[in-house]
């Protein structure tokens, strides 16, 4: 007998199927033609390449500067993502242990900048009078701050399951607040916070507009702004714009492939609690 639910299952696994695979085609046509000769990618089509060319990548990196590039992006990935789960850790914390009306609308208050838009011209006059226009501590701030709303929004849920007993207990055994947050709640956090740095990661790994509008030395771009100006230079190329981006998307895939399961554990466990 046929049921209903024989028939969903091949038909939901076709659908997945599809979107995954439209998902994989830009991909895998960037991967092809960034092994191939320029006349031959020329064309961007799904033949494969006569002959590897794998010093296409060489080229790339000594062309485009994309060590130091590199290097730019995984400072600010890195510490603007530690930064946001220190501070949204701890404010988290606060807004989850006290349930008054006024802690309920800071947290709500807060959640809001998941939404907002951002205004980048009003926010140039605040980066100058800061003095942190076209400076790499400028831009990491603002990495941190615009990934807070969407972290604390994940840790509160998770700090909702979190006993409260384990603060009582941490407080009878003579620990201040700060020793008792770091030292009992914060290791009870780690599938969320391993959660929240790696989306934080990525997010950051591939804004552009930021960049773009708050750093004016090349000297200090990431990485999403060196393919931009890779591609001003060498937009006939698609062999070497091709390779160019494989190499820019490359630590996203890794890092979330290696993040996978504590991103699912993380987001399912704060989803059912709060």
């Amino acid at each position: 007998m046929i049921t209903k639910q024989w028939i969903r299952g091949p038909i939901q696994n076709i659908v997945i199927g599809l979107v995954s695979l439209i998902a994989i085609i830009p991909i895998l046509l960037i991967v092809v033609n960034a092994l191939k000769a320029a006349p031959e990618a020329s064309s961007m089509s799904f033949s494969l390449p006569r002959e590897l060319h794998f010093s296409n990548f060489a080229t790339v990196i000594e062309k485009g500067k994309l060590g130091r590039s590199f290097a730019n992006s995984l400072l600010y990935s890195t510490v603007s993502s530690l930064l946001c789960i220190l501070f949204s850790s701890m404010a988290a914390y606060v807004l989850g242990r006290n349930k008054t009306k006024f802690y309920r609308f800071l947290y709500l208050f807060m959640i809001m900048g998941i939404a907002l838009p951002l205004n980048y011209f009003t926010l140039i006059d605040v980066m100058k009078w800061t003095h942190l226009m076209n400076t790499q501590a400028g831009i990491i701030v603002l990495y941190m701050v615009t990934q807070i709303p969407f972290s604390v929004f994940i840790l509160y849920g998770f700090i909702g399951g979190v006993p409260k007993e384990l603060d009582e207990a941490g407080v009878i055994d003579g620990c201040g607040s700060l020793r008792l947050f770091f030292s009992v709640i914060f290791p009870m956090l780690q599938p969320a916070a391993v959660t929240v740095f790696i989306l934080s990661f990525l997010n950051t790994w591939n804004e552009f507009l930021m960049p773009l509008y708050y750093l004016n030395s090349a000297q200090k771009w990431p990485m999403t702004l060196a393919v931009y100006n890779f591609f001003g230079q060498f937009q006939q190329s698609w062999n070497l714009v091709s390779a160019d981006i494989i190499l820019t998307i490359l630590p996203v895939i890794i890092i979330y492939l290696l993040g996978q399961r504590f991103i699912i554990a993380g987001m399912t466990s704060g989803s059912v609690k709060g």
